[in-house]
């Protein structure tokens, strides 16, 4: 079942990058498909780390909230940059990760990188070291909202 997963994946990604319907890119996505989903079982990487499943509605829902967050921060980046003052205030600080597998911590860890003005700089065990452009992008991380939202992407074991 997971190989079947990993092939609908990647099928699914090769025609969102590709974007044609002509039979023969299709065949090629096919082949490439099943020479990828071979491979990773002949890796041993189907079965042992094919990761958790997630929850899609919950992703559903994640996805749309991540993309007003990248929003409203590009916002706020772009308020302290054209700032004449340009009052920045960089902070390095550290985050405790709840996610119990590793695909939704690195989907954590991400998160908190695509949100501008925020880097995942590193990620220890359940500790992420960060660093915020300014104490407000650093507070709002510590509020724990983005944390809890990639927690419940996890299905449940």
């Amino acid at each position: 079942m997971r190989a079947l997963g990993l092939f609908l994946v990647f099928a699914l990604v090769w025609l969102l990058l590709s974007g044609l319907m002509k039979p023969l890119v299709l065949g090629l996505g096919v082949v490439s498909c099943l020479l990828c989903v071979w491979l990773a079982s002949r890796m041993h990487r189907v079965e042992e780390d094919a990761g958790p499943a997630l929850r899609p509605l919950h992703l559903l829902a994640y996805l749309p909230w991540l993309l007003k967050e990248v929003v409203l921060a590009n916002l706020q980046v772009m308020r302290v940059v054209l700032s004449p003052r340009m009052a920045l205030d960089p902070v390095l600080f550290r985050l405790r990760a709840t996610q119990r597998s590793q695909l939704c911590k690195v989907i954590y860890g991400n998160s908190i990188t695509l949100t501008p003005g925020t880097l995942t700089l590193d990620v220890d065990g359940e500790t992420m070291l960060v660093h915020a452009l300014e104490r407000a992008g650093a507070e709002a991380l510590r509020s724990g909202e983005m944390d809890r939202r990639a927690s419940a992407l996890e299905a449940s074991a």
